[in-house]
């Protein structure tokens, strides 16, 4: 009988190369549908957020929220990982979920128009269809 072979994790420079990777992809995804969405949906993706004048959502601001809501994430994972080793893959895949839940909050609150709300939301999407199984690939 043989035995049991055993498939040892990736080492940590593999483990933190494939993480950017999944935190670059996030904001690629995030920018892409950025970048289609106005012309597919006809729509010039103008906001006005409570209290602030209108304008259009620039381009870098998708980067910065999908960089800085990725980086988060990673660190999120990090922490469940020295805390809850056993755990912290389904404790972080839970936790991402509601995140991306919650982050729409927003989108339907902001004055827009629909087409825009739709732009938002499926950029909140691409940057959680991106991350989460690129960090899940990642964890033990």
């Amino acid at each position: 009988m043989a035995a049991a072979e055993t498939h040892p994790g990736p080492t940590p420079a593999v483990r933190r190369r494939d993480r950017a990777l999944a935190v670059a992809g996030s904001v690629v995804a995030a920018l892409v549908v950025w970048l289609v969405a106005g012309p597919i949906l006809g729509d010039d993706m103008v906001v006005a957020p409570e209290g602030r004048e209108s304008g259009a959502v620039p381009a870098g601001a998708v980067l910065v929220f999908a960089l800085v809501s990725s980086l988060l994430g990673w660190a999120a994972l990090a922490v469940l990982e020295r805390l809850a080793r056993a755990r912290a893959k389904l404790i972080w895949t839970i936790l991402a979920i509601v995140v991306l839940v919650v982050s729409m909050a927003p989108v339907l609150d902001v004055e827009a128009t629909g087409e825009t709300k739709v732009a938002l939301a499926l950029m909140h999407v691409a940057v959680a269809a991106v991350l989460i199984p690129g960090f899940w690939r990642t964890t033990d």
